[in-house]
């Protein structure tokens, strides 16, 4: 430090000469002059900041040695935590700039959100307050020139049944389309569907009361729909030959049928009440034999039928109408014979009794029988047969087909032919009936009548019905005889019947009547 003292006193020298005279000019000529001791007083200086610099490190790094070795992990130490302070708060600055520019955007999401969601509910609002209106939206002539230029927008519409545009009126949606509300028309009475519920078929729409008035079945006795059942179907009952439909309930509340062609009486239509019991539909009344004398001609066309197919009946057997009465008094005392139950329509008699037969047509009044005359007669047994009785009040096509049956009874009996089986005797029975209605149904075509019975009965086809021309009803009515024939249930009446139906389309009436004879059985 003795140099840097001896410096600082050499430097603390009085410049006590050191002045200068003079001007800056143009030619920058100095107008003085410095001494020597001037410019070593400028080297010292300089060399005096020198060693004032130096001695201040050098004190600097002595003092404070210590304690930067003491304290040079600390202050690592200090600076690693100053670090992560500072990493750790850039990083929650940047977290945080994040998060306010995600709230922004989903800010304004919802915002866009919820714009959109009220001008959805303004449009909704709108179109159910027009749909209050009772009049629709106002309509365009499709002949003006100046028709509006439609607007292609998210809500266009065009109408399914006038091809229109309908706007933000007030619509229906249906049938996979959109109406007006006076487009969507019934396709029965061609009013518009103003119900909440329709009813379809096919592809057209119906009001559900034109739909059921169209489509849902009624009753033909009551009149009334058919209602549905426990599992919301509809169920009725028909006929199997006319096909007539009538409610299940029909059958348990003593609604009567006809006794000839078998239909329900309806509840507009009274039938006939005979006086025991039976009721006879009008149109059936038409052709109904009523009394014996009445049922002569007949008797002898059947008899004439017999004589067609070389089997006529030599003895006169009388033939009576009688009431179910005295038809059934009298089967309890034939001891031979079989009867088809549960009503039995014809009897023929081999025992001698007395019968209550009809001697008169009754009157017909208040839509019964009245005046019903009968008288008793007395049978007698002149040969294997004594009678053939027939119920009264039956069609004559019916009629006839109980004589035609009864008759062929009376033939095997007078011909000697042995007992036989139910099924055999009966069953040819009903094959002579069938045939006998082939040959009146198809009387005068012409052609094959009785083709579907037997060949045999083409003989018979000559035979004009002594009644004239039929009626459409009663030809039907013929058709439901053969039907019933054809379609009985009964072992012997039924079952019998097809056999020898087969039997004689095969082998022909004569052989199979051979045949029944030697062994009591069909071919």
């Amino acid at each position: 430090m003795g140099w840097l003292t001896k410096i600082l006193k050499g430097s603390s020298h009085k410049i006590s000469g050191g002045q200068y005279h003079g001007r800056y000019g143009d030619d920058r000529i100095w107008d003085g002059h410095r001494n020597s001791e001037d410019e070593l007083t400028e080297l010292e200086k300089e060399e005096l900041d020198c060693a004032i610099a130096l001695s201040l490190s050098e004190e600097d790094q002595k003092g404070k040695k210590i304690i930067v070795d003491e304290s040079e992990s600390d202050e690592d130490e200090e600076h690693s935590k100053i670090q992560q302070e500072e990493d750790e708060e850039h990083h929650d600055k940047i977290q945080l700039e994040e998060d306010e520019q995600l709230g922004k955007v989903e800010f304004e999401d919802d915002e866009q959100l919820a714009k959109v969601q009220l001008e959805e509910d303004e449009q909704l609002a709108k179109a159910l307050q027009e749909s209050l209106n009772i009049e629709s939206p106002p309509r365009f002539d499709s002949g003006s020139i100046f028709q509006p230029f439609p607007s292609f927008s998210p809500g266009y519409r065009i109408c399914a049944g006038c091809n229109a545009e309908i706007g933000h009126g007030r619509f229906l949606s249906c049938m996979g389309a959109v109406w007006h509300p006076e487009c969507f028309r019934c396709h029965a009475c061609n009013l518009p569907i103003t119900d909440y519920e329709y009813s379809m078929s096919g592809k057209h729409p119906y009001h559900k009361s034109c739909y059921r008035n169209q489509h849902h079945p009624r009753c033909d006795v009551c009149n009334n729909f058919i209602p549905t059942n426990s599992a919301g179907l509809i169920e009725y009952r028909a006929h199997p030959f006319w096909l007539q439909k009538y409610c299940p309930s029909h059958e348990r509340d003593g609604t009567p049928r006809c006794c000839s062609c078998e239909r329900m009486e309806p509840r507009d239509t009274k039938y006939l009440l005979l006086d025991d019991g039976r009721k006879l539909c009008l149109e059936c009344l038409d052709s109904a034999i009523m009394d014996t004398h009445e049922c002569q001609p007949l008797y002898l066309e059947i008899q004439e039928f017999y004589e067609g197919l070389n089997m006529k009946v030599e003895q006169q057997v009388p033939m009576l109408l009688v009431e179910r009465q005295a038809l059934n008094e009298a089967m309890e005392g034939e001891k031979n014979g079989h009867h088809h139950l549960p009503e039995t329509r014809g009897l023929c008699l081999s025992e001698e009794q007395t019968v209550t037969t009809i001697l008169r047509r009754p009157r017909i009044g208040a839509g019964r029988i009245m005046d019903m005359i009968t008288e008793p007669y007395r049978l007698t047994r002149r040969c294997e047969v004594t009678a053939i009785l027939v119920l009264y009040g039956l069609p004559r096509l019916l009629t006839g087909s109980i004589l035609a049956h009864e008759m062929m009874h009376a033939w095997l009996r007078l011909k000697g032919y042995p007992n036989l089986s139910p099924e055999v005797e009966e069953g040819i029975c009903q094959v002579l009936a069938h045939m006998w209605l082939d040959s009146e149904i198809y009387a005068g075509s012409g052609s094959n009548a009785a083709a579907s019975s037997s060949s045999a009965s083409a003989s018979t086809s000559n035979q004009s019905s002594k009644k004239g021309k039929r009626s459409d009803f009663e030809k039907k009515l013929g058709e439901f005889f053969k039907h019933q024939i054809e379609s009985d249930t009964s072992s012997a009446y039924g079952e019998g019947f097809r056999l020898g139906n087969q039997a004689v389309l095969k082998y022909g009436l004569r052989r199979t009547l051979d045949h029944i004879r030697m062994t009591g059985s069909f071919p």
